[in-house]
């Protein structure tokens, strides 16, 4: 499976579908190539990272809730974070919302952590 959806949650979803292989779109070409022969050798070829993640089953987030904090943390204000991924900029708070509640994250913005 060759996907732009590298996470855990579709990692799982693709293996109880029986894929054999698990790559992003993202990776180097020389790498898909590279995995594409594998599975053709009849082999197994799954992204470590996203395997390793994908055994914590632990983790409360769904795959939006874990997207938009990822890109938050890369310094984008909400409404460039609406646009790279696609959402209105209120549903880019709720998700942030949701994932500082599931992981009991305190907010910034009232500890007086965050600046004007």
């Amino acid at each position: 499976m060759l996907t732009r959806h590298a996470r855990p949650g579709a990692l799982r979803k693709a293996l109880k579908l029986g894929v054999q292989g698990f790559v992003s779109k993202s990776a180097e070409p020389a790498h898909i190539v590279s995995v594409i022969k594998t599975l053709h050798g009849g082999k197994r070829w799954i992204d470590p990272d996203i395997s390793a993640l994908a055994v914590i089953d632990d983790c409360p987030l769904t795959d939006r809730e874990i997207d938009v904090p990822r890109v938050t943390g890369e310094g984008y204000a909400v409404a460039d974070i609406a646009a790279r991924l696609h959402l209105a900029e209120g549903t880019v708070r709720n998700y942030l919302s949701h994932a500082m509640q599931k992981t009991q994250t305190p907010d910034p913005a009232r500890s007086g952590a965050v600046r004007a």
